[in-house]
C-alpha cells in the first residue's frame, strides 16, 4: 500500500507530456529524461503486430507511440492514477491497461511478449532476482528487453532508497530502487539466460545538465 501511494503521489507531481514534440508529432518514444534527444522505438524492433508490454507505463505516452506503429501495446502500472490519466490521456489508442504490479501481471498473464521495456519505470523499481526470471518468461525467442533509467552514483550499488516528497508537514513516501553499472546489468542479464545483453550511457544533451541515461538492451 505504501508503493502503491508513493507512486500516486508522484503521478500527481509529474508534469504532463507535451501535446507535441519538436518535430509537431503528437506521439514519440523517449527513452531518456530529456525532451526530444536519444533513440528512439527502433531499439525495440516493433513490427505492425508486434505483442508489446511495458512495465510501469505511466501516463501512456510511449506505449501509445507503439499502438501507432501497429503493436499489440499492453501497459501495467501499480498506480490507478496513473493508469486513469493514460486512459483520459489515449481514449482512442488501442492500449490495454493493467492497473497491478509488475511481477504479479508477469506471473499471473498467459501471454507473452515479442518486446518488454521499461523507461524509469518498474525494471528500475523491482528486485531484478525476481523480475528478471519473470520477463524472461514472458518474453519470446528472440524477443527484445530494454530500460532506461538514471545511471548510478558511484559506489552506491545495489537496492537504495527514493524519496518522493508531499506536503511540508508529511514525511516523504520512500520506494526502493536498484542500481548497478553497465557491466553489472550485463552480467545479471546473462546469468538470468538473456543473451546479447549491452548497456551503455547515454551523454546528456549540450547544456548545463550533465547526468545522462543509462539504456540496456537484451534478447530472449
Amino acid at each position: 500500500m505504501t508503493e502503491t501511494k508513493a507512486w500516486d503521489t508522484y503521478s500527481q507531481q509529474k508534469p504532463d507530456r507535451r501535446p507535441v514534440n519538436a518535430s509537431g508529432d503528437t506521439t514519440w518514444f523517449n527513452w531518456t529524461q530529456y525532451p526530444d534527444h536519444g533513440p528512439g522505438a527502433e531499439v525495440l524492433g516493433v513490427r505492425p503486430g508486434s505483442a508489446v508490454l511495458e512495465l510501469g507505463c505511466g501516463k501512456g505516452g510511449n506505449l501509445a507511440h507503439l499502438a501507432t506503429l501497429g503493436a499489440h501495446a499492453v501497459g501495467v502500472d501499480v498506480s490507478l492514477d496513473q493508469i486513469k490519466a493514460a486512459g483520459a490521456r489515449w481514449p482512442d489508442m488501442q492500449m490495454t491497461l493493467h492497473r497491478t504490479e509488475a511481477t504479479r501481471f508477469l506471473e499471473e498473464t498467459g501471454a507473452s511478449f515479442d518486446s518488454v521495456f521499461s523507461v524509469f519505470g518498474a525494471v528500475w523499481f523491482t528486485d531484478p532476482a525476481v523480475l528478471l526470471p519473470a520477463i524472461r518468461r514472458r518474453l519470446r525467442l528472440g524477443g527484445v528487453l530494454a530500460f532506461s533509467q538514471r545511471p548510478p552514483i558511484e559506489g552506491c550499488y545495489g537496492c537504495q532508497a527514493s524519496y518522493i516528497n508531499r506536503s511540508e508537514d508529511e514525511d516523504p513516501l520512500v520506494v526502493k530502487r536498484w542500481d548497478y553499472e553497465p557491466d553489472q546489468w550485463v552480467e545479471l542479464l546473462t546469468e538470468h539466460a538473456f543473451t546479447a545483453a549491452t548497456a551503455r550511457v547515454l551523454p546528456a544533451p549540450p547544456g548545463p545538465r550533465k547526468v545522462g541515461t543509462l539504456l540496456v538492451r537484451a534478447h530472449g
